[in-house]
């Protein structure tokens, strides 16, 4: 954990790391780059740690970060994967066609 912030109880380790997944859930517009950097402040990580945890070099999270790369479904995956969430596919809705 960064440590400019002070040290938070595991229960409110549990809160942010819940309160980090709703928060990428609810926003499935955003590029990698937003919820890497979302994830990093929300989390109380630098892009060491969070490099660390997903098995990164710190080198590429700073390209997604800083929008060098778009990165690649493999490396989305194992950024996400600090959260257990997985990298999916959805069909993307029409609008309704009132004439129809």
């Amino acid at each position: 954990m960064d440590k400019r912030y002070t040290p938070m109880s595991l229960s409110q380790q549990r809160e942010m790391r819940r309160q980090a997944v709703e928060d990428v859930l609810a926003h499935p517009e955003w590029s990698l780059r937003d919820a890497v950097r979302h994830l990093k402040k929300t989390l109380r990580l630098t892009s060491y740690e969070l490099a660390r945890m997903a098995g990164l070099s710190a080198r590429t999270l700073q390209d997604i970060e800083q929008g060098r790369s778009d990165g690649t479904v493999q490396t989305m995956n194992r950024i996400l994967g600090v959260l257990d969430l997985k990298l999916g596919v959805v069909r993307k809705e029409r609008p309704v066609d009132e004439d129809a």
